[in-house]
């Protein structure tokens, strides 16, 4: 499995970006999809996730109402919709994968991860 991330940019505070996770080189098992982001200087979180069966998505508290996450109907691409953004949000942001049934919140069971994308949130 390979990930894509794409559509980062500059934003004032305030503003909308929507990230996009493109996934190729698929195998035949189901995978969950995740967000993650890291500020300068600080460790890598968790933001958002979509898991493979369900539609149930999970965020962190500090992006609860402001950020949504979907996801395709082949599963082959996720989404990060970001509303309302603040500079705090400011972070390369990472899509990963994980195939495992642990909670999609965690962090260390995500064993695909794309390059990141860059999110510059000006106040």
């Amino acid at each position: 499995v390979q990930l894509q991330a794409s559509g980062g940019g500059v934003v004032q505070a305030g503003g909308s970006l929507r990230l996009a996770c493109a996934v190729s080189g698929r195998t035949f098992r189901a995978y969950d999809l995740g967000w993650f982001r890291q500020a300068p200087g600080k460790e890598r979180e968790f933001v958002a996730a979509m898991p493979w069966r369900g539609d149930r998505p999970r965020y962190a508290d500090s992006v609860m109402g402001r950020f949504a996450v979907s996801r395709n109907s082949d599963k082959d691409t996720v989404w990060l919709q970001m509303n309302n953004l603040k500079p705090e949000d400011t972070a390369v942001y990472y899509c990963a994968a994980k195939t495992d049934s642990s909670p999609i919140t965690k962090m260390p069971a995500y064993t695909k991860w794309g390059q990141g994308t860059q999110v510059n949130v000006s106040s």
